[in-house]
């Protein structure tokens, strides 16, 4: 599974006691490393309940190399950690083949990890994942995160479901409305609940890095929508003296969304503030560059929604139109 990660500047090669990586066989030269971590929260509670451990480690990679690409960095390598109390060699297969597929989409190489079998700690089979992740970009080029100016435009690309927050409240409102992670999922027919809340964080890396590419400077700004949403994301990415207003009638929010909130009396602006609400990844552009960055991210399999623009802030960071939010 690691050797089908191989790309230039690492062979894959497992084994020793750290993984190696070439950046001058990477192709650059005078590079500026980042660096990531993250893990993949409660949401490994629904896939050990479920017993669906296929796609967990897709989001594992995900979580971590997305947050490089929104610098405008190359995600060039990945570990991992996995700990549980008894390893059940099935599903360690399982979710290192789910690791590697993430590896696969993002183009970064599956160096090492580590397995930790801790009984006492963990129980049984029941294990948590963490990941690491290094990219790199060439000095001066990288993202700075407050570029976006006033008529700049906010691209929202699709996600995938959750993705991979929000789960501690996913779970309650499933635990509450009765249902069993084997059950009929009443906002996804003809799958299981447990297979629907279980669809892996969407990658946006290559699509990320060729609107990069082809804008020539147009993109402004990344923001990786994680746990707080739009709400809390955003604002990561803006100067202190520009908001951003979004128009929440600019996409439909997917029904896992919608039932969420109706099944656990979710408010429109808990909603907002707690899941992605089927928007994986904003893009900041440059108003003359939006056609054809939103073009090259459709060229790439993106979905994507023209959600808002900047604005001179004159109040909270991020403001909602046409909802309740």
């Amino acid at each position: 599974m690691a050797k089908s990660t191989i790309r230039p500047g690492a062979d894959a090669a497992l084994g020793g006691f750290g993984g190696l990586f070439d950046l001058k066989a990477a192709g650059f030269k005078d590079p500026v490393l980042v660096a990531a971590t993250d893990g993949v929260g409660t949401k490994l509670m629904v896939a050990i309940a479920a017993n669906h451990h296929g796609t967990i480690g897709v989001d594992l990679v995900a979580m971590c190399v997305n947050d490089l690409v929104v610098q405008g960095a190359e995600p060039l390598f990945f570990l991992d950690y996995f700990a549980t109390g008894k390893i059940d060699p099935a599903i360690a297969e399982s979710i290192v083949d789910g690791i590697a597929e993430g590896c696969r989409q993002a183009g970064c190489a599956l160096i090492g990890g580590e397995t930790a079998e801790m009984p006492g700690l963990y129980d049984g089979s029941h294990y948590d994942l963490a990941g690491f992740s290094v990219g790199a970009a060439e000095r001066g080029t990288l993202l700075g995160g407050r570029d976006a100016r006033p008529g700049d435009v906010i691209l929202g690309l699709a996600s995938n479901g959750l993705h991979s927050n929000g789960y501690s409240l996913a779970r309650k409102v499933v635990e509450e409305s009765g249902l069993d992670y084997a059950e009929a999922a009443p906002f996804a027919p003809g799958r299981s609940v447990g297979e629907a809340l279980l669809d892996p964080t969407r990658i946006y890396v290559r699509s990320c890095l060729a609107a990069i590419g082809a804008a020539d400077g147009g993109v402004h700004g990344l923001a990786h929508i994680t746990g707080g949403g739009l709400t809390e994301n955003l604002p990561r990415v803006l100067p202190d003296d520009v908001a951003a207003r979004i128009n929440l009638a600019s996409w439909t929010i997917p029904s896992v969304f919608t039932w969420l909130a109706d099944a656990g009396g979710i408010e429109d602006r808990e909603l907002m503030r707690t899941f992605n609400c089927g928007i994986g990844m904003a893009v900041i552009v440059a108003p003359d560059a939006a056609n054809d960055v939103t073009g090259v991210l459709e060229e790439h399999g993106e979905t994507v929604f023209r959600i808002g623009e900047v604005h001179r802030r004159t109040g909270e960071p991020v403001l909602y139109s046409n909802g309740a939010a």
